[in-house]
């Protein structure tokens, strides 16, 4: 008997032991990641911050002090030591992000989370994000400056990476039981990928496709106009074209493809965008111009900003920066200040490719077979076999859809031409940006900036203000890339390219100042083909209706801006539904919400319930107005919210306001009152389960951490209003990722601001410190040292040293 107790015993501790120190599905070895002495608990501090460090390859001392916020100011001697302590200090903060989301650029996902990323993966291969990071890299390696900073960049974080051991790795490698890898140069390509799909990997050529064979192109016009009958574009109407020399591309006679697609890969958030604006010293209480910019991205910790200055005794920029990257993306330095917003601008086509056989070898194009090439992804999977997709590539771009992969034609694919595959040195630009010193050195800084197309916003102390919409963008035919085009007729490839100089721009404008919120860039009298690809229609009309409305303004004018709740979508829609509908239909509980709406002041903010009821409202109102959009055999995309209004208040009585399935035929007074009872249902059901629906507890934002399984790591209903379509874009999970304010004063004077914090570590408190200032409309002042030996605002000091 006790032989057996023994073998039952020994058994159990082997069991045990496995369990403890073996990642089960998703959890992971409890063993490991509560041990004592390297597991979770090791991660419950604050890093060190002071002190001397040795890191091999740098020519001189290099000092980093901390400020009160925990912004590091780095002092160098010279630009490599300089990018070498940048990627030292970023990867000592926010190593774990860096990698994650280098990973997800590449499609290596499945690396770290086993199988269930296998098909992100996949679809991040066939959009040819490693074939482009790729050729980004072999650009920015041409140019030998720019390339040294790079690899001066990558053996910073690498030195920090060796100091590692593992109790000392973030929790979140712990947490998935992995190490982290060496950091290359390539992996600050595929971060610069990955910003190019955030903000220009969208498109919706093969659902309008679908909507142009379904509709007809009539009705397609109706529903998407290539300009609204509002524009207030980023460049004033006035603006004079005539010196623009080359003439569009002319439209080729010829047939589009009008297949029947199902399924798409994932697309962007289409509310990615931000906020921009300047204005003159004319126009500013101080005689000094001011500027500002609020990035509008997903709330996400570890925050995607991590503000940084970055000195050597020839330049220094504070500002922005993105982890695994180099310089100052959003920022100022002691004579310029810049921001950016999305330029929204349709920069990724797709083309139907005809095989000459199922070998799939070459393809049609013109009157020739041109041969295909084959780029083998070969994606390893944690826990299980690697698996290899082979993606055909054409001179259009990656195959993205064939047979293997959401299509089922083997003599048939869909091609992809994008701007992000085309390979730009878009670290140039930024690093160009830090230093530059006036309107001339920031147009040249921006010249070879080739994507995600920007909206870059400019001030400078000598006075000026100016926006340049900066991007490669194709020379198109009127209509060329809104649907599905023929991969046979080289006249439908990209023929041109718009020349630099005449991308949309203006410096010092007359009405004394400059904005852009991701609307259209221009009016129609612009000779080049642009048309209307998601541009937002109402935060850009209130912020430039603000600076129309008084003839100077403050910082504290800007940041009422920057905070600024009214709903001119509720504005321009809810007077019309209220006097339209009848309401002698309602019940008298859904009298006294329709009462409670009517009195609202159209402004988000979060202790009103006006807003909640809006919403409610406004997407039950949407989704009956497109109900003939419901289907199972093809994909579409519903029109834009400023088009479904103006349809509701022009033509109430089109068979789009007629609900399918009923025998009576609604106009749009008719869904008002539908609408409105489905909303107050929605709005009862909610406030019995949840309490009042304040437009706080409704919106429910939150800043959760990037692995979204991690509640713990995460903050939860944010006292913060707005939501998408107003200035204060902050929606659940998307918002004001940044917001700055800089006065262009000698020093220039600076606020910021982000919902996080400058720490990745869950257990710093650093790591979330800034989001209820955020959330609260607050700012800090930033301390933009002018001196190495400056003290002031300091909480530590500590120097890197070239080890020997």
């Amino acid at each position: 008997m006790k032989y057996i107790k023994l073998i039952a015993t020994l058994v159990l501790t082997i069991v045990v032991f496995y369990c403890l120190n073996t990642k089960l599905g998703s959890v992971p070895p409890i063993g490991k990641f509560l041990d004592p002495v390297s597991g979770v608990w090791q991660n419950d501090t604050d890093e060190i911050i002071d002190g001397n460090v040795l890191i091999k390859g740098l020519s001189a001392p290099v000092t980093i002090h901390y400020d009160e916020q925990f912004i590091p100011h780095i002092f160098a001697e010279n630009d490599a030591d300089l990018y070498k302590a940048q990627g030292y200090i970023t990867a000592k903060h926010r190593l774990w992000q860096m990698e994650f989301q280098t990973h997800a650029a590449a499609g290596r996902l499945s690396e770290i989370v086993g199988e269930s990323a296998l098909n992100y993966d996949r679809q991040e291969r066939r959009r040819g994000m490693g074939f482009g990071a790729e050729k980004a890299l072999k650009v920015m390696q041409d140019d030998p400056e720019i390339s040294s900073y790079l690899e001066a960049y990558r053996d910073g974080v690498n030195s920090y990476i060796n100091s590692l051991d593992i109790k000392s790795y973030p929790v979140e490698y712990k947490l998935l039981d992995y190490k982290p890898e060496a950091w290359t140069t390539k992996k600050t390509a595929l971060l610069l990928m990955y910003m190019t799909k955030m903000l220009a990997g969208g498109d919706e050529d093969l659902e309008y496709t679908n909507l142009l064979r379904k509709f007809g192109k009539d009705r397609f016009d109706l529903l998407f106009p290539d300009f609204f009958d509002v524009n207030d574009p980023i460049i004033p109407k006035e603006t004079d074209w005539s010196y623009i020399n080359v003439e569009r591309t002319k439209t080729p006679q010829s047939e589009l493809p009008l297949d029947t697609i199902r399924e798409t890969i994932q697309k962007p958030n289409p509310d990615n965008g931000s906020n921009n604006w300047a204005v003159s010293g004319a126009k500013s209480t101080t005689g000094n111009p001011i500027l500002a910019n609020d990035p509008h991205l997903g709330l996400n910790l570890p925050s995607i900003w991590f503000v940084m200055q970055l000195s050597t005794p020839e330049h220094t920029a504070m500002g922005a920066t993105l982890p695994g990257a180099l310089g100052v993306i959003s920022g100022f330095n002691n004579h310029i200040a810049w921001g950016e917003t999305n330029a929204t601008r349709d920069v990724l086509d797709w083309y139907k490719i005809e095989f000459k056989d199922a070998s799939r070898t070459q393809y049609k194009h013109g009157n020739q077979w041109k041969n295909t090439s084959v780029r083998v992804e070969e994606i390893k999977v944690k826990g299980a076999a690697t698996v290899i997709d082979s993606v055909i590539y054409t001179h259009h771009g990656p195959v993205t859809y064939d047979h293997t992969f959401k299509s089922d034609n083997p003599k048939a694919g869909y091609a992809m031409q994008w701007i992000g595959l085309t390979g730009g040195n878009n670290q140039l630009p930024f690093l160009a940006l830090n230093k530059s010193k006036n309107y001339e050195d920031y147009v040249n800084a921006l010249k070879t900036y080739t994507a995600p197309a920007q909206n870059f916003v400019f001030a400078s102390t000598e006075g000026d203000i100016a926006i340049w919409i900066q991007g490669l963008f194709p020379n198109k035919w009127k209509g060329q890339g809104k649907f599905l085009m023929d991969g046979t007729n080289p006249e439908h490839d990209w023929q041109s390219f718009i020349p630099q100089e005449f991308n949309a721009h203006v410096k010092n404008p007359e009405r004394g100042f400059v904005s852009s919120a991701n609307q259209h860039p221009v009016d129609e009298n612009y000779p080049f083909y642009v048309f209307n690809d998601g541009y937002e229609t109402y935060r850009n009309r209130v912020i430039n209706d603000f600076f129309k409305s008084k003839e100077k303004f403050s910082i504290d004018d800007f940041k009422d801006l920057h905070n600024n709740n009214y709903n001119l979508k509720a504005a321009e829609l809810l007077p019309h539904m209220i006097t339209s509908m009848d309401i002698s239909l309602l019940t008298s509980e859904e009298l006294e919400i329709y009462n409670q709406v009517k009195s609202w002041d159209l402004n988000n903010d979060i202790d009103q319930i006006g807003p909640s009821i809006w919403t409610a409202w406004w997407s039950k109102l949407y989704n009956m107005i497109w109900d003939e959009f419901d289907s199972e055999d093809e994909l579409l995309v519903t029109p834009y919210a400023y088009q479904a209004i103006y349809l509701l208040k022009n033509h109430p009585e089109d068979s789009f306001m007629d609900i399918l399935d009923t025998p009576e035929k609604e106009t749009a007074n008719d869904l008002f009152v539908l609408a409105f009872k489905e909303a107050a249902k929605t709005l009862t059901d909610w406030k019995a389960k949840n309490g009042d629906y304040n437009w706080q507890a409704y919106k429910g934002t939150r800043v959760g951490h990037l692995l979204q399984s991690l509640p713990a790591f995460s903050r939860f209903d944010l006292p913060i209003g707005g939501d998408r379509n107003i200035v204060n874009a902050t929606s659940s999970t998307h918002g004001p990722s940044w917001r700055m304010i800089v006065e262009m004063s000698s020093p220039p004077k600076a606020l910021g601001i982000y919902p996080g914090g400058q720490s990745g570590n869950p257990g710093s408190k650093y790591y979330d410190n800034m989001i209820d200032d955020w959330a609260g409309g607050r700012y800090y002042e930033l301390n933009f040292m002018q001196h190495v030996n400056s003290t002031s605002g300091l909480i530590s000091t500590q120097t890197l040293n070239p080890s020997k």
